[in-house]
């Protein structure tokens, strides 16, 4: 089993390594008119700033991702519990702690959120 994962890493790093290469490789044309320059990898994004807020960004759809796969899990166990008092106890509780869970991590982004812009200000 092991050499199964180990040979699927392996595979999908060469392949990256493959498919990603050439898009590293390529350059731009300098301003001044001479020579190569290399292109910004991160896109559009010039400032820290703008960094923290993708990744910002990109923890809230993946926390989000989590949170409706957590809904899914405690409603199949809450439906599926047949009447047994313990497993309609464990999805109705993983149900409320997804919720709860959901609400602060958002509540956060918002007062950080709220904090920032009134520092910019």
């Amino acid at each position: 089993m092991k050499k199964h994962i180990l040979s699927a890493f392996l595979l999908t790093l060469v392949v990256g390594v493959i498919l990603v290469s050439p898009v590293l490789a390529q350059t731009a044309p300098c301003p001044g008119g001479s020579g190569n320059c290399l292109t910004n990898p991160l896109g559009s994004i010039d400032t820290p700033q703008a960094l923290i807020g993708k990744i910002i960004n990109t923890v809230l759809g993946v926390v989000g991702s989590i949170a409706l796969l957590m809904f899914v899990y405690g409603g199949i166990t809450w439906m599926t519990s047949s009447g047994n008092a313990e497993k309609v106890k464990s999805g109705r509780d993983t149900i409320v702690w997804s919720a709860i869970g959901l609400a602060i991590i958002f509540s956060a982004y918002g007062l950080v959120r709220v904090l920032i812009e009134g520092i910019k200000k």
